[in-house]
């Protein structure tokens, strides 16, 4: 992984980003300290993902049907 100095990064910023789309991260450090980093959009939309999962999409992705009964009880009266 290449690291470069914060003013190297304004200066290459082009650069910056072939070597992103490229598959390369680069750390971009301020006096001599990681501060930031550019990823390549595959690994940022891993990493912070827009479509947060929910329970229908877990359930109807799962490789076999679940096999459930219903209870045929009667619900209870409630007294209000």
């Amino acid at each position: 992984m290449q690291v470069v100095q914060i003013r190297d990064a304004k200066a290459g910023f082009s650069a910056l980003m072939a070597a992103a789309e490229g598959g390369q991260p680069t750390t971009i450090s301020r006096h001599g300290k990681p501060c930031a980093m550019v990823v390549p959009f595959e690994d940022g939309q891993r990493l912070y993902a827009t479509a947060k999962p929910n329970l229908a999409s877990y359930l109807l992705g799962m490789p076999e049907a679940l096999d459930m009964e219903r209870d045929p009880t009667p619900m209870r009266v409630l007294e209000l």
